[in-house]
C-alpha cells in the first residue's frame, strides 16, 4: 500500500504495524456489512420512527431508525444517517412489533344466525370442501395481516389439513397473509367437539378431528399429524364429559416433545386443565374455570396460558343480536353474560398473580358485523386490559410471550437484528392507551409494506 502519493521508492513508502492494519480492515468490513455498498442498497430499507417501543425493556426510543435488508431487520440505531440510495420509510408515529394471534382458527367464519356452534360446524363440514375453507381461510388470513396481526398459530378446526395448505401457500406467495404455525385436525376423546351426531353422520366427525382411544392411537396420530405438515399438535383434553386420559395425554406430549415441537391443549374447566398441566402441555388454551393448585403447578412448570377472551359487547354483537331477541330477552342474557365473564376476568388476574406466563389468543372464528377478521381479533386487548394487566403486559403477551410460545423467538416479536421485519405503528401512546392496537394504521411483513395509512395524508 502506498501512503506517499505515485512514487515507488523504498523512501516513498510508510509501512504500517500489523494491528492498525488488521484494526483498519475489521472498521472496513463493519462499515460494509452495516450499509451495503451503491449496488446493493436497492434491497435496503430505512424506516424512522417518531417513538419505537422495545418491548423486552419496556423503554421507548426517540427518532430511532430501523435498518431493513430483505426480509430481516439489518441494524436499530437513534438519530443513525441514511446513506444515498436507501428508501426511507418516514414515520411520524410509534413503532412496535408485529403482533401474535396464539389461537386462530382461519379456516372458519361461523354466522350468530344460525345459532351456537354445533349448526355452524355441521353446516361448515358438510357444505364445504377443505379447498373452498382454505380460500376462506386465505380472506381471514389477509384480514388479519391487514389489522397489525403478522404471525397466527391456526389451531385446527381447518377440514383435512386445510391450514398446512394455506401456511404453504403463504410461504410461497400465493396469497397473503401472517405468518402461521398450524397444528392439522385436533386429536380428541370420541365426538371431538361436535354434539349428538347419529351413528350415520357420525363419518363426518373425522374431517375436523383426529379421535383416539388409548395410548396406542394417541401416539400414531401425533405421528400422523407430524407426517402431515404438523407445526405443533393440538389437543382437545374436554368437551362435556368426554375427557382425554392422562395417560394418553402423556403419550402425545412424549411423541411431540422428541421432535422438537410443542402441545397446545384445549382445556375449559379445572378437570381438564389439571391433566393437561400434570401432563406437562406447552400451553393451556381457554382455562376459563381453573383452581389456584392448578395455576401453580402451570407456573412451576412454565405451561403458558391462553386466555381467549373477548369483549362482552363483542360476544352480544356475535352471538345475541343476530337472534333477533326481544329487548328483554336480549337485556336478561346480557345480565348473564356479564356475570359469567367476571369470572374469566377474575381467573387471569389469579393466573398472572401466581406467575403464570401469559400469551395472546383471540379464538376468533365467528363473522362480527362491521369488522374485518383481523379487527374482531384484537378487540381481546380490551378485554385483557379489563382483566387487570398492564399495556405492556399485554403487548408482551402478543409479542415476546407469544413468539416464545411458538419456539419463534429468534424470528419474531421484537424489533432487533436478524429477525424478520414484521412492523407496525399507531399514532398514538399504546403504553397509555392499549386500545391503540386496534387502530394499526401501518403493517409491514418481512420488509414489505402491507398498509400505510399515514402516507395517505
Amino acid at each position: 500500500m502506498n501512503y506517499a502519493g505515485t512514487g515507488s521508492s523504498e523512501e516513498g513508502r510508510m509501512k504500517l504495524p500489523k494491528a492498525i492494519v488488521l484494526m483498519l480492515v475489521v472498521i472496513l468490513i463493519v462499515a460494509a456489512a452495516a450499509f451495503p455498498q451503491e449496488g446493493r442498497q436497492q434491497n435496503l430499507k430505512a424506516v424512522k420512527c417518531a417513538k419505537l417501543i422495545d418491548v423486552k425493556s419496556g423503554s421507548v426510543t426517540n427518532n430511532a431508525v430501523i435498518f431493513i435488508e430483505g426480509d430481516k431487520i439489518k441494524f436499530v440505531g437513534t438519530d443513525s444517517p441514511v446513506p444515498p440510495g436507501v428508501e426511507v420509510i418516514d414515520l411520524n408515529a410509534t413503532v412496535l412489533p408485529g403482533l401474535i394471534d396464539c389461537h386462530t382458527h382461519l379456516l372458519m367464519n361461523y354466522n350468530g344466525v344460525f345459532g351456537g356452534d354445533d349448526p355452524n360446524m355441521i353446516l361448515t363440514v358438510t357444505q364445504m370442501s377443505t379447498a373452498k375453507r382454505a380460500l376462506l381461510g386465505a380472506a381471514m388470513a389477509r384480514e388479519d395481516l391487514e389489522a397489525g396481526i403478522t404471525t397466527v398459530r391456526d389451531l385446527g378446526n381447518s377440514g383435512w389439513n386445510g391450514d398446512v395448505a394455506l401456511r404453504d401457500a403463504i410461504n410461497a406467495g400465493w396469497v397473503t397473509g401472517p405468518r402461521i404455525a398450524a397444528s392439522t385436525r385436533a386429536l380428541s376423546a370420541a365426538g371431538g367437539q361436535f354434539g349428538i351426531v347419529s351413528a350415520e353422520a357420525q363419518k363426518i366427525i373425522e374431517q375436523e378431528y383426529v379421535v383416539i382411544s388409548g395410548v396406542e392411537e394417541a401416539r400414531r396420530a401425533v405421528r400422523q399429524a407430524l407426517y402431515d405438515g404438523a407445526d405443533l399438535i393440538k389437543v382437545i383434553v374436554n368437551t362435556g364429559s368426554r375427557v382425554v386420559s392422562l395417560e394418553e395425554m402423556r403419550v402425545i406430549i412424549e411423541e411431540t416433545h422428541r421432535v422438537g415441537k410443542k402441545v397446545a391443549a384445549h382445556a375449559t374447566n379445572d378437570f381438564a386443565a389439571r391433566i393437561a398441566a400434570e401432563a406437562g402441555v406447552d400451553s393451556i388454551e381457554h382455562a376459563y374455570t381453573i383452581s389456584d393448585a392448578v395455576l401453580r403447578m402451570m407456573a412451576e412448570k412454565k405451561i403458558y396460558l391462553v386466555p381467549t377472551d373477548s369483549p362482552v359487547e363483542g360476544y352480544i354483537d356475535i352471538r345475541l343480536k343476530p337472534q333477533n331477541l326481544t329487548p328483554v330477552q336480549l337485556k336478561q342474557q346480557e345480565q348473564q353474560i356479564r356475570f359469567g365473564f367476571s369470572f374469566s376476568r377474575k381467573r387471569l388476574e389469579r393466573a398472572i398473580k401466581a406467575g403464570v406466563p401469559i400469551a395472546a389468543g383471540s379464538d376468533m372464528y365467528y363473522l362480527w358485523p362491521g369488522k374485518t377478521r383481523g379487527q374482531a381479533s384484537l378487540a381481546m386487548v380490551r378485554a385483557y386490559a379489563e382483566s387487570g394487566m398492564t399495556p405492556l403486559e399485554i403487548i408482551r403477551a402478543a409479542t415476546i410471550n407469544a413468539a416464545d410460545l411458538l419456539g419463534w423467538q429468534n424470528r419474531v416479536g421484537s424489533i432487533e437484528p436478524q429477525k424478520y421485519a414484521d412492523l407496525i405503528a399507531v399514532e398514538g401512546d399504546p403504553l397509555k392507551d392499549i386500545s391503540e392496537l386496534e387502530r394499526i394504521r401501518f403493517v409491514m411483513k418481512g420488509g414489505t409494506v402491507i398498509k400505510h395509512d399515514f402516507a395517505k395524508k
